[in-house]
């Protein structure tokens, strides 16, 4: 088994120099490519053109199989539960023609149905006898959480702890088997092993609606949680609390299990930035989040060699002490569009205690709109900036969106080649 890229994303992370930056690109769930633009890379590259497999639906990825890994020359490879977002398996895959007419293939569970409109419906588990947790616009390129929260109490105390806790719960030995055998695999690639068990990302606005459950009971409209942080802070500790527990009991179990097989484990994908500001302020953070991050942290760390990753968009220039200090090791997408995030700043005041994975390139303008000229320069001088002695791991700026020139992309790929001295 070759170990280049392993060793190569080690040095990384371990902010070594390493003999060229890692790449990654379908490591995690918030640095991959959706659908169409890995359609249209297996058409570039020359590679069989066979129907995607939409892994993950709610953001319509795509998955990387090995060819066009090596084609796009990617040094991360992830593992994860046997379930999608929707709480569905993927397996016994199924062909779907999308709205934009791909043919894709999709878990053999994941029904869907359509309106008048073309609006496409997803259901929880794939169960049509309950109503849809997730729709996509006819014009749509990806899945909206249907927000299906029922009436509050009256009175706050008849809140109940396990109404929002519902979706948590320890792994079974079928399922500890499915991860083991997942991880076994990532690790014979000889690449980087990147791994997501979810459960604890704390408030996370993608896992609040619960589009994973039939049901789902408790506070689960977006609006009404913003509002908790503040009118029901005692609440959030406790659904906190129970999740964090949960947590470390199933990270114990597969630590025994899978051990220094996993590299880089993604605990969390909760937002804290908007373009221009945050979702809420700096004490909110230390007394609301960081005391439930620290004691998963801290966890980690005594046991595991596993690095933390932990994934905010926006401008977080304010936070990115406290996430050091609670422990985080890895920062996502590392949005530097957003106010106060220049990349030099960034690297000279963080850069010996944070590992910065993305902010290769910007999807929001530069990727998609900008020639592939302007992408090349932009990727070479983010290659500079941030990979100055270690702490770097390549990608850009969030998911790859549907859209996007495939030149552009081509011409991101050759960039960091280029720099790569390949």
């Amino acid at each position: 088994m070759n170990n280049l890229s392993k060793n190569r994303m080690l040095d990384a992370i371990n902010h070594k120099q390493p003999d060229k930056i890692p790449l990654d690109l379908g490591g995690t769930a918030v640095t991959g490519i959706h659908i169409k633009a890995v359609e249209a890379l297996r058409e570039h590259y020359g590679l069989e053109q066979k129907p995607v497999k939409l892994y993950e639906p709610y953001q319509c990825l795509g998955l990387i199989e090995d060819d066009l890994a090596q084609c796009l020359g990617t040094d991360v490879v992830s593992t994860g539960t046997p379930l999608n977002w929707f709480g569905i398996e993927n397996k016994d895959w199924k062909p779907w023609r999308t709205p934009w007419e791909q043919d894709v293939l999709i878990p053999r569970e994941f029904n869907l149905t359509y309106g008048e409109d073309g609006t496409v419906y997803a259901y929880a588990q794939g169960d049509t006898f309950f109503p849809p947790s997730g729709k996509m616009p006819a014009s749509g390129y990806f899945f909206d959480a249907i927000m299906r929260q029922d009436p509050l109490p009256e009175d706050d105390d008849d809140l109940k702890l396990e109404d929002n806790t519902e979706e948590f719960s320890l792994f079974t030995e079928e399922t500890l088997k499915i991860i083991t055998k997942d991880v076994n695999h990532a690790r014979a690639t000889g690449k980087g092993v990147v791994a997501s068990f979810g459960g604890s990302g704390l408030g996370d606005i993608a896992m609040v609606p619960a589009m994973n459950m039939k049901h789902p009971k408790g506070i689960r409209d977006i609006t009404e949680w913003y509002m908790s942080t503040v009118l029901r802070e005692d609440l959030l500790h406790s659904i906190f609390s129970y999740q964090i527990d949960l947590t470390i009991e199933n990270l114990s179990r597969i630590n025994a299990l899978c051990g220094n097989d996993i590299d880089v484990i993604f605990t969390c994908g909760t937002d804290f930035g908007t373009q221009t500001s945050t979702f809420c302020s700096i004490d909110k953070f230390r007394s609301l989040y960081a005391p439930h991050y620290t004691r998963l942290n801290t966890w980690i760390h005594a046991n595991t060699n596993w690095k933390i990753f932990k994934h905010s968009c926006g401008s977080v220039p304010g936070f990115i002490p406290d996430f050091i200090k609670c422990g985080f090791d890895v920062l996502n997408p590392v949005q530097c569009s957003a106010t106060g995030m220049d990349p030099k700043w960034l690297k000279n005041e963080f850069g010996k205690d944070l590992v910065f994975w993305g902010g290769g390139v910007d999807t929001q303008n530069t990727l998609p709109f900008g020639t592939p000229k302007a992408v090349r320069e932009e990727v070479l001088e983010r290659c500079e900036i941030f990979g100055k002695d270690g702490g770097f791991v390549f990608n850009a700026i969030h998911n790859i969106q549907s859209t996007t020139p495939i030149e552009n992309i081509v011409a991101m790929l050759d960039a960091v080649h280029e720099f790569n001295g390949e």
